[in-house]
């Protein structure tokens, strides 16, 4: 009986020897390919930042697309509320006009379901 309780005890002992094995050597790999992995590979890619400005210029609209000409927009008419009224409802249409011609599809179900739900509502 004692040689069956020592035997399971070596047993288990040496089990959880080689997990703590596995476990370093997944720590060790780990920590190996964090160190010699160049994680900072595109952080110096001003393309990248050109094409973007590009892309979100590309559409030929007067409305702002950058933080500096929401800016710039408000400094111009900030004596004015009722003309930056005016400017926000139409850069706000303009917008909602190349949301759809961008996203046809979604904007005729979206516009379909929510003349159902209304509909619905209303009886």
């Amino acid at each position: 009986m004692k040689n069956l309780i020592a035997r399971a005890i070596a047993n288990i002992s040496s089990l959880l020897k080689g997990l703590q094995v596995k476990r370093c050597l997944t720590v060790v790999l780990v920590a190996f390919l964090l160190l010699t992995t160049n994680v900072n590979s595109g952080g110096n890619n001003n393309a990248l930042g050109e094409q973007v400005r590009d892309e979100a210029h590309q559409i030929d609209s007067v409305r702002p697309k950058t933080t500096r000409e929401w800016y710039e927009e408000a400094r111009e008419t900030e004596d004015s509320p009722g003309e930056r009224l005016q400017k926000i409802g139409e850069e706000s249409a303009q917008a909602l006009k190349e949301f759809g011609s961008i996203y046809p599809d979604t904007l005729k179900r979206s516009t379909s379901d929510s003349q159902d739900n209304m509909a619905q509502a209303g009886k």
